[in-house]
């Protein structure tokens, strides 16, 4: 991968994690829903820093999730 398709990816990947995040926190969901879900966008960032098109992959799904109402069991 090219150096500005790097970047374009790592934009994008920012930006619907911001998203992501917005989505979590706006959720009537109980706090230990919110909390998984939280670790779970914890995770695809610390990812992003070693696998940026796996963690675009991972944030995908978890987007999907989120758009079809399917969330973890919290603790």
């Amino acid at each position: 991968m090219d150096r500005d398709s790097q970047l374009e990816l790592y934009g994008a990947v920012a930006a619907r994690l911001k998203e992501a995040h917005s989505r979590v926190r706006a959720l009537q969901v109980p706090e230990g829903v919110r909390m998984a879900l939280s670790r779970k966008l914890l995770v695809i960032t610390a990812a992003a820093k070693h696998d940026l098109a796996g963690a675009a992959r991972r944030l995908d799904r978890l987007m999907k999730d989120l758009d079809e109402g399917r969330f973890p069991e919290g603790d």
